[in-house]
């Protein structure tokens, strides 16, 4: 059996494939140390008390735009730190977490996924909410109305993997309403699924309402009534490893800030 590798190893071995993941949202400053924040720091987020850092935020796929979004506003407002972030579904990033990939942020699409690495995460906060709808072709041209229609065997449906938070909150709704379907395929996250329809691959598929409106001039959306649909939580959290403690968790205060609120919901998010 393998020895039990110490926090420190853990990053160690997992920086490569850390660094094969990662998105950047914008180019790693060019010179100067970074300020490492501590445990103690106040987390206000504000620009006067944030403490400069590069900090890499593990982020669920259902979040790409919209993060890309914020992220460039909180780097506005906060001169000196730089966000890059890694994108994928909340199962792999959990598999990060767990193998110690170097982070400093986690934001999952469902508190479960967040509770499985709660030994290494701080405190989380629920930043933002989501629900399901069916994608399907630009002009819904298989005249797909409502769940019950998923089940039609003429149908190529594609839905997330069960690991996966959207893949979860399809199963449950589905079997609340005792429909049966058969997926063409099953993708690692959400996007994935959104882009088979967008592609024509599929003919429908359950994503969240946020992704149909990132490609709203490629899909249409039938909205799933809120008594048979499923309320998706975003939980976001420092990592107890990171090396910019206080930079972390003043990111993670901003999350739930007017400012960041606004972003969240003008591309669709709910209030958390």
């Amino acid at each position: 059996m393998s020895p039990t590798l110490t926090p420190a190893g853990r990053r160690a071995a997992a920086t490569v494939l850390t660094a094969a993941l990662l998105v950047p949202l914008a180019a790693c400053s060019s010179g100067g140390d970074t300020e490492k924040g501590t445990a103690g720091s106040t987390p206000s987020g504000s620009a006067s008390t944030a403490p400069r850092a590069n900090l890499t935020v593990l982020a669920a796929a259902s979040l790409t735009d919209v993060f890309k979004t914020a992220g460039a506003a909180y780097e506005k407002s906060h001169p000196g730190t730089k966000l890059t972030f890694s994108f994928a579904g909340s199962q792999e990033l959990v598999a990060q977490v767990s193998q110690g990939s170097p982070a400093d942020v986690l934001v999952t699409a469902d508190t479960k996924s967040m509770d499985k690495v709660k030994a290494d995460t701080g405190t989380p906060a629920v930043i933002a909410r989501n629900r399901l709808v069916i994608a399907t072709g630009e002009g819904n041209p298989h005249k797909v109305d409502d769940l019950k229609d998923l089940a039609d065997t003429g149908l190529k449906v594609v839905l997330a993997a069960p690991e996966v938070p959207a893949g979860k909150y399809s199963k449950q709704i589905l079997d609340k309403q005792k429909i049966t379907v058969k997926p063409v395929s099953q993708e690692p996250n959400v996007r994935a699924v959104l882009s088979k329809v967008e592609l024509g691959e599929a003919d429908a598929g359950l994503v969240y309402r946020t992704d149909a409106e990132s490609a709203k001039d490629k899909v249409d959306a039938v909205d799933i009534p809120d008594d048979q649909n499923a309320v998706a939580q975003y939980p976001a959290a420092t990592l107890k490893d990171s090396g910019n403690a206080g930079a972390a968790a003043a990111f993670v205060a901003w999350l739930s800030s007017p400012e960041a609120q606004k972003i969240l919901q003008d591309a669709g998010f709910q209030k958390p």
